[in-house]
């Protein structure tokens, strides 16, 4: 579908480099709410990360940018960065970008269009149980009021982030091999 395929590991190691710098700078792009749980474009890039560069190379770009920010990198939503963040009420999320890089990456790089849906959803799915779950204890606060706070008012705008990325990766790897980068070896 859009598998790109790299001419050598120096391009491989490259676009995820590029692809958690682009993470990290979306997340930037931060709205505050008083649950703790901002509404952000992670998940727009995170999607992007998987579709684009595939299940392993994708994670790995999430798992970068995770990386950077439990060192202290201020690159999470906010413009901070610690491993508290990984155990406070939105570290779920962060943790459940893995898991969504991955699913959407098997989706676009599985070559039939028709998983791509249900795998990209799954995907969110994974992000929003593991964010709810961490919220849940975290917060002290039962499930079905937890899901109302930090998940029910965000499944819309991330499954439209979700269908943009995907739509965006479509055109960026477009590009990328009209331009040499990504096409056959």
């Amino acid at each position: 579908m859009m598998k790109l395929e790299y001419k050598n590991n120096v391009q491989k190691t490259v676009l995820t480099g590029v692809m958690a710098a682009i993470l990290a700078a979306l997340s930037l792009v931060s709205i505050p709410l008083p649950s703790g749980v901002p509404v952000t474009l992670q998940t727009f890039a995170v999607a992007l990360c998987g579709f684009l560069l595939g299940p392993a190379m994708g994670t790995a770009a999430v798992a970068v940018y995770l990386i950077m920010g439990a060192v202290g990198l201020p690159v999470l939503a906010g413009m901070v960065g610690g491993l508290g963040h990984f155990l406070g009420v939105t570290g779920g999320f962060l943790w459940g970008f893995l898991p969504m890089a991955l699913l959407c990456g098997l989706g676009a790089w599985a070559g039939k269009k028709l998983l791509v849906i249900p795998l990209s959803l799954a995907g969110l799915a994974a992000c929003h149980l593991l964010g709810l779950a961490q919220f849940t204890v975290v917060a002290a606060m039962p499930v079905w009021q937890a899901f109302m706070v930090v998940s029910a008012p965000y499944l819309i705008k991330d499954v439209i982030s979700v269908i943009l990325a995907y739509f965006g990766a479509l055109a960026v790897a477009t590009a990328l091999k009209k331009a040499g980068l990504g096409g056959a070896a």
